[in-house]
């Protein structure tokens, strides 16, 4: 199919090709997850972002680009899961932003829109890395951009773009110590690489006769072994979020015109940490921890009209809530939470600390952005809580603000005890914008174990893991392999440094009877004698057990 002219109709047949591409593809996507755990579900939470665009493209009759690529752009955001899928819609988006007028595009149109896709894709990252999708998409782009220059048709834009997201795919080892560690390539640059590959196979007329095979997944093309470790830094980097705390918590909304959110966001960039910035031409909403707050109003002033104005002492507040809290009887009728959890124990848990709704959802099942918001405006609350529990999660569920009308709060916590952490500081007598940052604060003062079996083998973080080995994974962080699970969740417990810890609790999952529980709490008590220990069942999948350090 060589036609100078794509239309709708066959854009989305390329886009029906990619998603049935990705279907076959996506569990061996999943298995270049970096960490050895069963969570590595990039490849399935790009399909199901795809799969929901589909839903919404499928019965449209004969419609132009622009209406094509903005149910597209639409789907995919309601359908995004994890990390992955969030970064895939904003690309989705961005090609829509370069799209949404036209009646049919040729490759140099598609090139724009590449370009406008990476641009948006970087822009939903607060801390974009090299060496991920983002790499591949953007030199994807500017290879299509080089290209388009001298021809102009579809099917030699996306030869380029394929051909050029094969070598960034193969090349993101090398800019990710992690992935060089580990031997693997970035599994969501693996994921668009073979969205772009089934657009292109759809226009040279071989959706009918595609076989997948295994040699679709790209080998890593590395200038240095495999086998060298991981750099510290960058690892961390990638598997933590800075939980210090920095002067104050400073939160604005400011409404203008021709606001740049990618422009101030690089001018506050060393004005405070912790910056999350998002919005558009009309509207910004601003958090940053930040030691001069009256600057950053000066700043905001001078854009447009400010409102929403919260300016706290993290470390006094913190304080005045724990001195002053107590417990009250139900959420007001003004605050609803929502909390993604899984395992009967841990879900009553969750309703017992005065959760409105619970989703269900974690590891290997991430809900989508429909999901998160469906549970939200079913609530009869004005302004909604959400506490994804689940790194994996975060990205989706900061997308429900934009689309729910109800005045949402995500607290991004990426584990169940940070969950529980945020929980347990609600204070029922102050204002929703109050608790949000009380309970962004108490979700840094606990640690997160858990503790799983091995998917494969491999190294990570100079840790050599054999499969089925039992892993300790410190807030986000591999620390150990062992063979037993008991021995696994003590070692952890180890690398903590609970010196001054005063509790822990340990939520045993589904695999775990309670007897063995038992013994487990014994052995805790003897070897801690001076902390306290819980051992309460959690009834959670894939994870042994999951520990909290307080």
């Amino acid at each position: 199919m060589n036609s100078s002219l794509i239309s709708g109709t066959q854009f989305r047949e390329m886009f029906a090709t990619a998603t049935a591409w990705l279907d076959n593809a996506h569990e061996d996507i999943n298995s270049l997850n970096v960490f050895p755990v069963p969570d590595g579900d990039t490849g399935t939470n790009m399909l199901m972002t795809m799969k929901t665009a589909m839903e919404e493209i499928s019965s449209m009759e004969e419609p132009t680009i622009g209406q094509l690529t903005k149910q597209i752009a639409h789907g995919t955001l309601m359908g995004a899961r994890g990390n992955s899928g969030v970064i895939l819609s904003q690309f989705w988006a961005g090609i829509n932003i370069a799209l949404k007028d036209k009646e049919n595009i040729n490759g140099k149109d598609f090139a724009v829109a590449l370009t406008e896709a990476y641009k948006k894709a970087y822009a939903g990252v607060a801390n974009p890395v090299e060496g991920t999708i983002l790499t591949v998409i953007r030199e994807s782009a500017e290879a299509a951009n080089g290209i388009a220059a001298t021809k102009e048709d579809m099917v030699s834009v996306l030869e380029t773009v394929v051909n050029q997201a094969a070598k960034s795919v193969a090349n993101t080892p090398n800019l990710l110590a992690t992935l060089r560690e580990a031997g693997v390539v970035d599994s969501g640059g693996q994921g668009i690489y073979i969205i772009l590959d089934g657009m292109l196979r759809y226009l040279k007329g071989e959706a009918d006769a595609m076989q997948y095979r295994k040699g679709l997944i790209i080998t890593p093309n590395t200038e240095k072994p495999l086998a060298n470790p991981a750099d510290p830094e960058v690892f961390a980097k990638l598997t933590h979020e800075d939980g210090e705390k920095f002067g104050y918590c400073t939160n604005v909304m400011v409404r203008g015109e021709g606001l740049d959110p990618d422009k101030l966001r690089k001018q506050l960039a060393k004005k405070g940490k912790s910056i999350v910035l998002v919005g558009d031409e009309n509207i910004i909403r601003l958090h940053i921890h930040t030691q001069n707050p009256g600057e950053i109003i000066s700043m905001m002033t001078e854009l447009g009209i400010i409102s929403d104005v919260s300016i706290c002492n993290m470390d006094d507040q913190h304080s005045e809530f724990i001195k002053n809290k107590k417990e009250q009887d139900p959420i007001a009728a003004t605050t609803s939470i929502v909390a993604v959890s899984v395992g009967e124990g841990l879900s009553q848990l969750f309703q017992s600390l005065g959760v409105s709704t619970v989703v269900e959802g974690g590891q290997t099942m991430n809900p989508s952005t429909k999901d998160l918001l469906n549970a939200t405006e079913a609530l009869l609350a004005d302004n909604v809580i959400i506490l994804p529990n689940n790194k994996n999660i975060i990205l989706t569920a900061e997308k429900v603000p934009e689309v729910s009308n109800k005045k949402v709060y995500v607290i991004p916590t990426k584990s169940i005890p940070q969950g529980i952490a945020a929980l347990l500081s609600y204070d029922y007598s102050v204002d929703v914008e109050s608790n949000v940052e009380t309970m962004k604060e108490a979700m840094n003062n606990v640690k997160t174990i858990e503790v799983t079996r091995a998917v494969r083998s491999t190294t990570v973080d100079g840790i050599d893991i054999q499969k089925k080995q039992a892993i300790g994974i410190l807030d986000g962080k591999i620390v150990t392999a062992q063979e037993d699970l008991d021995d696994a969740l003590i070692a952890a417990i180890e690398k903590a440094d609970v010196k001054d810890a005063e509790i822990i609790t340990v939520y045993y999952g589904q695999e775990i009877d309670a007897e063995h529980a038992q013994q487990l709490n014994d052995r805790l008590e003897r070897q801690y004698p001076m902390i306290g220990i819980e051992v309460v069942g959690g009834n959670q999948p894939n994870y042994h057990y999951i520990a909290s350090i307080e």
